[in-house]
């Protein structure tokens, strides 16, 4: 029993194991800001668009409509729109329509941020690399000051746009003389 307990133990000491339960909590309050966001912004949008709310985009398969007498809080009716049935079977547009917007912008917004992770990583190998090359050039491999990579420098402007700029200036300065 010790034996399971220790191999329990290490396994949940792991660092990608912890990663991993951090990243389903996130990945879980995301997913409820997401689904805020397109039911409370989006869904309501795209309702006025289509001059409706997506919740009444079905389609039937089947029906049984009772009068709202015959409908007792015992009974399996349904109220939709206004109209109780006995058996409903329907097609939500409306929420599969919900579905493909939520499954965009997270696709979106995953797709942003491993863009960024990579552009970071990119930079940081850029780093490492110039370090060693840097500790390979030096003797012993001791440690080297990286200097950041030199800005470039500016375009050099033609003659024709330095006469136009001194034309201007000179302009400028004789307004100010006369005022």
């Amino acid at each position: 029993m010790k034996k399971i307990f220790k191999e329990f133990k290490e396994f949940i000491s792991r660092g990608s194991v912890v990663d991993l339960a951090v990243g389903v909590i996130i990945g879980s309050a995301f997913t409820a800001i997401v689904n805020a966001l397109v039911n409370s912004i989006f869904m309501p949008l795209i309702g006025a668009f289509t001059g409706g709310n997506l919740d009444n985009i079905v389609t039937f398969l089947w029906t049984t409509k009772v009068s709202p007498d015959q409908a007792n809080p015992g009974d399996k009716a349904v109220l939709f729109n206004g109209v109780y049935y006995d058996k409903l079977a329907y097609i939500d547009w409306g929420a599969f329509i919900g579905a493909v917007i939520n499954f965009l912008l997270i696709a979106a917004i995953l797709f942003t941020i491993v863009k960024i992770l990579n552009s970071i990583r990119a930079k940081a190998k850029n780093v490492e690399e110039r370090i060693k090359e840097k500790r390979a050039g030096s003797e012993g491999g001791a440690p080297v000051d990286i200097e950041p990579e030199p800005e470039p420098e500016p375009e050099k402007k033609n003659e024709t746009v330095l006469l136009l700029e001194e034309i201007r200036d000179l302009l400028k300065q004789k307004d100010k003389n006369e005022n």
